[in-house]
C-alpha cells in the first residue's frame, strides 16, 4: 500500500511591495556593477549568488519554500520586480537574440535562479547564454518555440535531454499590445488524479521518444525510448513535449492523448507584465503560451529566461571546465 505524499496548497503569488521594490533594485544594480557582461564566469555567477542572499526577506521566504515543495500548481508567481520600462531598449527582433550585458532585469532572475540551485545553459541553444531573450521573430510565427507566436503547446523544457533544467524561470520585460500573450501552466499532481488506471501504467513504461529540436542536432530516429511518468507512483516526475513526444505503441497513443486533454483541463494561464518573474518546477510542471499577434515595431512582447540545475554536479560529464554551460 501507498502512502500519499501531503501536497502543500495551490501555489500562490507573492507581490514585493514598493519598499521591497526598491531594495531589490538596489542589490541588482550593485550586481550590475560587479561585471559588465552576463556569462559563464566564476566572478558573475558567485556574485549572483551573494546578491541573492541581500534580496527581500519575504521574496528569499517565498522562493525557499517553493523549493521546498513546489506545490500542486508546481508553479510561484513573483509579482513587483523593480523593471524600469523607460530603461528598456526596444524589444529584440531576432531567434538568436541574448542578454549578455548585465542589467537589472539580468541580475534579478540570476539572483533568484542562485536561490533554487544553479544557473545553467545549453550551449548549442542561443549559444549557451545564461539570461535569454524570448521574443516574437518575423516569419517564424508557426514555429513551436520561443520564436512563435502561434499557441505553444504544453511542454517540459528540453524534455528530450538527460540533464533537462530543474527550474525554468521566465522575467517579463515588456508583456505583448494586446496582453493576451498568456504563460499557461500545467501540474502533474493535479492531473494525475484525472487520469485512468490504463493511462498511467502507460506513461510509466517505457514507450515515448521525444525529439531534440535542430538546434541541438535532434533528430526522433535517434531518440532514446524513455517514460513520461517516473519516480513515486503517487507524485511522479513529468517528461513531456506535446509538439516532440512520440508514441511508440496503441496504448501509449492513447494516453499521451489524455494526458494532454487533462492538461487542458487542469491548465491555468497568466498574462505575465512588466516585473512578473513566473517560476516554473520543470520536474513536474508544463508550461506553454497562448496566442498573440506581435507588431515587430520595436514594444512587441520581451520576456528573459534561465534555467535552473537543483543538483549541477549529475551533469559534471555533460560541461567543459566545471563551467555551467552543457555541452
Amino acid at each position: 500500500m501507498t502512502t500519499s505524499i501531503p501536497v502543500p496548497a495551490r501555489t500562490g503569488v507573492h507581490e514585493l511591495d514598493p519598499a521591497e521594490a526598491a531594495a531589490a533594485r538596489e542589490v541588482a544594480l550593485r550586481l550590475v556593477a560587479t561585471a559588465d557582461a552576463v556569462v559563464d564566469d566564476d566572478k558573475w555567477i558567485s556574485a549572483a549568488g551573494a546578491a541573492w542572499e541581500e534580496l527581500p526577506l519575504s521574496l528569499r521566504h517565498a522562493v525557499r519554500t517553493f523549493r521546498r515543495h513546489s506545490g500542486s500548481r508546481g508553479t510561484l508567481l513573483l509579482r513587483g520586480l523593480p523593471v524600469a520600462v523607460e530603461e528598456l531598449p526596444v524589444t529584440p527582433g531576432h531567434s538568436a537574440s541574448v542578454q549578455r550585458q548585465a542589467t537589472v532585469p539580468a541580475a534579478l532572475i540570476m539572483a533568484v535562479a542562485s536561490g533554487l540551485g544553479d544557473p545553467i545553459a545549453f550551449a548549442p541553444e542561443k549559444s549557451g547564454a545564461m539570461v535569454q531573450d524570448v521574443v516574437p521573430v518575423a516569419g517564424q510565427e508557426k514555429f513551436q518555440g520561443n520564436a512563435g507566436s502561434v499557441r505553444l503547446s504544453f511542454h517540459n523544457e528540453n524534455a528530450f535531454h538527460p540533464h533537462r533544467p530543474d527550474y525554468v524561470l521566465l522575467i517579463c520585460l515588456r508583456p505583448d499590445h494586446d496582453r493576451v500573450a498568456g504563460t499557461s501552466t500545467a501540474c502533474v499532481r493535479e492531473v494525475l488524479p484525472l487520469l485512468s488506471a490504463e493511462c498511467r501504467e502507460a506513461l510509466h513504461a517505457a514507450e515515448f521518444t521525444t525529439a531534440a529540436p535542430p538546434s541541438f542536432g535532434g533528430g526522433g530516429e535517434q531518440a532514446q525510448a524513455h517514460a513520461v511518468l517516473t519516480g513515486a507512483v503517487e507524485d511522479p516526475d513529468l517528461r513531456v513535449d506535446l509538439a516532440a513526444t512520440r508514441p511508440l505503441t496503441g496504448r501509449a497513443e492513447r494516453a499521451l492523448t489524455e494526458l494532454a486533454d487533462a492538461f487542458e483541463s487542469v491548465g491555468q494561464t497568466q498574462v505575465l507584465t512588466t516585473g512578473d518573474l513566473v517560476v516554473v518546477d520543470n520536474r513536474v510542471a508544463v508550461h506553454g503560451r497562448s496566442r498573440f499577434t506581435p507588431r515587430y515595431d520595436g514594444s512587441d512582447r520581451w520576456l528573459q529566461r534561465t534555467f535552473v540545475a537543483a543538483d549541477l554536479r549529475r551533469s559534471r560529464s555533460h560541461r567543459s571546465d566545471a563551467g555551467h554551460v552543457l555541452i
